[in-house]
């Protein structure tokens, strides 16, 4: 470790020296300081002609970056994807996940236990790959990172696909031919070189990182071949190379090459409102726009993504051109979804431009057949071969407002991979084909990548989004009624296949999908009024529950909302619990909310006229805030009439708000309190609440709360004077004691109630078989009672088994498991069973897991003339 220590020390100060340059490294790095240090955006439109150009010192917003070895499955898109792992990094990039800086690519690395020789930056389209990589090598120039390095060659796929066989020394020579004298004396020294190749997932050429076939810097190759042969460090051993890539292309290499790998997050919250300010040369204007896009929970969303976050600031700027740059901007003016984003977008670029129809009308369609030949064949780039077997010649200037060209200009790509599926999406409302649209939708829902192109073919469904580009021509209506028709019959096939999760997850790509449509009657009657939603064990979003409540606020009343380990927390219950009041019964279990939720919880309840059965349990609700909760239950508005609040970290300060809360509640029939740490339960409050005559609580389930013998005086109490009670689960505890006795008299008195009694797994003995006999001889309303998990088997256990089969036991289900059963007790069994007795009440014995022998069980079945004997 002091090695590595002294090691690391040194590479650092050699980073961060300055060192003496030879000429022609002077040469180099000023040449790449031209390339770099200016970064050019895509003008907007309405603007000069000319692209802008910003120094990249000045624009560029810091991006997140974090250490990961992990990658998505191909089931999921992969812009929505990284949406959903954008905000779970914020609360897991301090402990799972090592975010890293560019002066620390090529450190030590201790997934790998060694300094990385090949590092892969992954993110998905337009996250920043690029900008990074350029803002890398200018740091690089002005000697701000990775000095170590004499020389940093930077490439882009995209260019280098226009080169067939060359060898490896050509190829830097193609592009920096001022090292032609010099590049074998520079290639000699390897360790001092960093090579960049930007784009993997652009490469027309195979990388297969698996082979190294190039051994020789003057034999030629394919550019896949050389790329994964100085990888696999067989071209020239010793030197850095840095690769990126979409996470969709790192699923079909072998990514165990790289000795780090690390992911680009985009923007979170800061940087996203810092780019707004970059944009804005006006700060209050600035402010007003990210606080009017904060507000949309989809367009938010997407602003980790620089190249969104500029079509959106483009959008913004067209929305109140004519408005002062201070003014306050208009939320109901701006788009609500993505598709009236993009729509807007496209209008008006087309509008400022005001060429002819037919004109527009000819780019649309070009770019429209482009999109879909991209997202059928997986491209992104398109050469001129593409472009030919197209027949599309981009030499309208309306193409440049859509298109970046390479810096050869033999090459294209849309603005971002957002704007190919809006116009794969467009086309078939521009140029309708029943049969080409059916396919379309159905390969992008099976495909799994297309969520968004099927937002955008939902939302043009709508014909006020439509209405933005009426100017350009007419678009479809029967395009219109297949999408809305498709969608209502997928909606209705997930909604029937309820238990499977890939269902689940179809279903809310659905919900988005709706939610383009801005159509609340197309909801209600694609779900119904009256519908079951169970999206459980599917992770939620806090924007998966956003749209979730638009989907609840358009239907009249939902019976179910299953969310149960949807790992909802507070963030996403804020959105969702505004459209609550729509559901009769929710189910919140085995999510991570926390005591700070009850706040959000307690607005549901209050606001809910409907709701009847509320499951909370397995959450984390116990705490400082949980009153809040409690006193929502004592509101007249509240209609609850099961609460579930099991394994929530309760203790019985809880109960004290809680009992106080119910003590005039006169809907709530049901508690379940269980696994929740209840000892010195404060019973004495609970007895005078449930006394109250107001309260009608018939079920309370106290199992695993840790209560002892102690409380058997106030559970004795509390059993005499509820006289709704029906159902008192005490299982799991640890009654068995002095006081146990107090608690079985009270079962005796004629103003108990109870029809259910379980006491299973207390420590309770033999002794304890007096007691409950009694209990079981005065008592005419108890029908079930379970005592299994307990010692019973002994002396006094005859005396159970003879109250049971008496004539005055009013009991029909006797539960026995596992209660240490011999030999001799199975013969008084089947004594009593034989004897002149009268034929008691029970009709179902359970005595499994007491190792009864195969003579006893038969002898059993043969005496006992009970409907459901259970050995």
């Amino acid at each position: 470790m002091y090695y590595l220590g002294e090691a690391l020390l040194q590479q650092i100060l050699q980073d961060e020296g300055e060192h003496e340059l030879t000429e022609l490294e002077e040469t180099h790095r000023e040449h790449l300081r031209e390339t770099t240090q200016n970064l050019v955006e895509h003008r907007p439109p309405a603007s000069p002609q000319e692209k802008q150009s910003f120094r990249i010192s000045e624009r560029f917003v810091e991006l997140t970056v974090v250490s990961t070895n992990q990658f998505r499955l191909p089931s999921e898109d992969e812009l929505i994807e990284t949406g959903v792992k954008h905000e779970d990094c914020l609360q897991e990039k301090q402990r799972n996940l090592e975010q890293i800086t560019l002066n620390k690519l090529f450190r030590f690395s201790r997934f790998v236990g060694c300094e990385p020789h090949a590092v892969m930056v992954t993110g998905v389209p337009g996250v920043g790959k690029t900008t990074l990589m350029q803002k890398f090598v200018y740091d690089w120039v002005i000697r701000k990172i990775y000095q170590r390095f004499s020389y940093v060659f930077f490439f882009k796929f995209r260019d280098l696909n226009q080169l067939e066989e060359v060898t490896f020394e050509k190829m830097i020579l193609q592009k920096y031919s001022y090292l032609e004298n010099d590049l074998d004396i520079i290639l000699k020294d390897p360790q001092k070189l960093l090579f960049i190749f930007d784009g993997l997932d652009e490469s027309k050429h195979k990388v297969d990182f698996k082979l190294s076939h190039v051994r020789n810097t003057k034999q030629p190759s394919n550019i896949g071949e050389i790329v994964a042969s100085l990888v696999k460090q067989s071209l020239i051993k010793g030197c850095y190379i840095l690769l990126t890539s979409r996470p969709t292309k790192l699923e079909s290499v072998d990514i165990r090459v790289f000795q780090r790998i690390i992911e680009i997050m985009g923007f979170f919250s800061d940087e996203r409102q810092r780019y707004f300010k970059v944009f804005f040369d006006n700060e209050e204007f600035s402010e007003k726009a990210f606080n009017a896009v904060k507000k949309n929970d989809i367009l938010y969303t997407f602003c980790y993504i620089p190249s969104f976050c500029w079509i959106l600031c483009t959008v913004l700027s067209l929305c109140t051109k004519d408005q002062p740059s201070s003014s306050k901007l208009c939320g109901e003016s701006l788009p609500k979804t993505l598709t009236q984003l993009f729509v807007t977008f496209v209008a008006n670029i087309l509008s400022n431009h005001s060429p002819n129809q037919e004109s527009v009308m000819a780019v649309l369609k070009c770019l429209g057949r482009m999109a879909t030949y991209g997202m059928e064949n997986q491209i992104l780039v398109f050469d001129q071969l593409n472009l030919r077997s197209l027949e599309i010649i981009t030499d309208n200037y309306l193409f440049s407002s859509f298109l970046i060209e390479s810096h050869e200009p033999s090459v294209v790509a849309f603005l971002h991979l957002t704007v190919q599926e809006f116009f794969a999406a467009l086309i078939h409302y521009i140029s309708f084909d029943l049969k080409k649209l059916k396919q379309s939708l159905e390969e992008a829902l099976l495909g799994g990548r297309c969520e968004i192109f099927l937002r955008f073919l939902s939302g043009l469904s709508d014909s006020n989004t439509r209405s933005m580009l009426k100017s350009q021509g007419t678009l479809s209506t029967d395009a219109s009624k297949v999408v809305i028709s498709w969608l209502k019959q997928n909606i209705k096939d997930a909604l029937e296949n309820k238990k499977c999760i890939k269902s689940k997850k179809r279903l809310l790509n659905l919900f988005y999908c709706l939610h383009e449509t801005r159509n609340k009657l197309l909801v209600v009657e694609s779900i119904g009024s009256t519908q079951c939603l169970d999206l459980s064990k599917v992770r939620l979003s806090p924007l998966d529950l956003a749209i979730l409540a638009f989907i609840l606020e358009s239907c009249e009343e939902t019976d179910q909302l299953d969310l149960e380990s949807c790992n909802v927390q507070k963030e996403g219950l804020n959105k969702l619990v505004p459209a609550l009041h729509t559901v009769k019964n929710l189910s919140l279990r085995y999510n991570l909310l926390k005591d700070s939720s009850c706040e959000d919880l307690a607005s549901a309840i209050g606001t809910n006229k409907k709701l009847k059965k509320l499951d909370l349990s397995n959450n984390y609700l116990g705490g400082s805030q949980f009153f809040n909760l409690a006193e929502a239950l004592s509101s007249p508005q509240c209609l609850i009439e099961e609460l579930l609040l099991s394994k929530n970290d309760l203790t019985s300060d809880s109960c004290f708000h809680l009992v106080s809360a119910i003590k005039n509640n006169q809907h709530l029939r049901k508690i379940d309190l269980s696994t929740n740490k209840l000892e010195g339960l404060g019973l004495d409050d609970w007895k005078t609440a449930l006394s109250n005559q107001a309260c009608r609580l018939e079920e309370l389930l106290l199992n695993r709360c840790e209560l002892t013998s102690n409380c058997c005086i106030n559970l004795a109490v509390l059993i005499e004077k509820t006289p709704t009670l029906k159902k008192l689960d005490l299982g799991n505890n640890h009654l068995a004691g002095p006081h146990f006795p107090k608690m079985m008299a009270a079962l005796s008195n004629p103003e108990c109630w109870i029809e259910e009694l379980i006491l299973r797994f207390n420590c309770l003995t033999h002794d304890s078989c007096i007691h409950l006999a009694s209990a079981i001889k005065h008592n005419k309303s108890l029908r079930r009672l379970d005592l299994s998990g307990n010692r019973l088997e002994g002396d006094h256990f005859v005396d159970l088994i003879t109250a049971v089969f008496g004539s005055e036991c009013s009991i029909e289900e006797l539960l026995l498991q596992n209660i240490g059963l011999t030999t001799s007790s199975c013969t008084k069994l089947t004594e009593l069973a034989s004897g002149e007795v009268i034929e008691p009440c029970l009709s179902k014995l359970d005595l499994s897991h007491n190792n009864l022998s195969n003579e006893d069980s038969n002898r059993l079945v043969k005496a006992l003339l009970i409907k459901e004997l259970i050995t």
